[in-house]
């Protein structure tokens, strides 16, 4: 195992086992970019640790079940399912602050992080957003 994979690993165990923010922070590089499709390009330390807060926030105790896993040179690259219940209030890229659902989601789910000297320098999470609003029970009836 690698460097990569090592880093990615400590990453979903502090988002899902210890949600520790601590130890999220000292994941990722000072300057790293995260690229989320809920919040777009966020920026710096700081910002992603403060994403990942909102996130644990929302949906605390959530787990991971991982289908995939691969590194290749300094990415390491995860798939799987990201579940938990929305119990705290979920931030909006608008500012609002929704209310919690008291909804249970699981959604599939990538995330890729390329590492270097033992930091994340670059993140990117894909997952189907209108699925987790569904989920959530946010979007609006659709005719059938």
């Amino acid at each position: 195992m690698g460097q990569a994979r090592e880093v990615m690993d400590r990453l979903t165990e502090a988002l899902t086992t210890t949600n520790d923010l601590k130890a999220i922070a000292e994941l990722y590089a000072e300057d790293a970019v995260a690229f989320t499709p809920d919040q777009g390009e966020i920026r710096g330390r700081e910002s992603i640790t403060e994403y990942w807060r909102q996130m644990t926030d929302a949906l605390p105790g959530s787990t991971f079940e991982s289908l995939h896993k691969y590194e290749v040179g300094n990415t390491a690259i995860d798939e799987g399912f990201y579940s938990g219940t929305n119990t705290g209030p979920l931030p909006l890229p608008s500012g609002e602050i929704l209310p919690a659902t008291q909804k249970p989601v699981r959604i599939r789910g990538c995330d890729v992080a390329t590492v270097e000297d033992g930091r994340i320098v670059s993140y990117r999470l894909y997952f189907d957003q209108v699925e987790f609003l569904d989920q959530l029970g946010l979007l609006p009836d659709m005719p059938s």
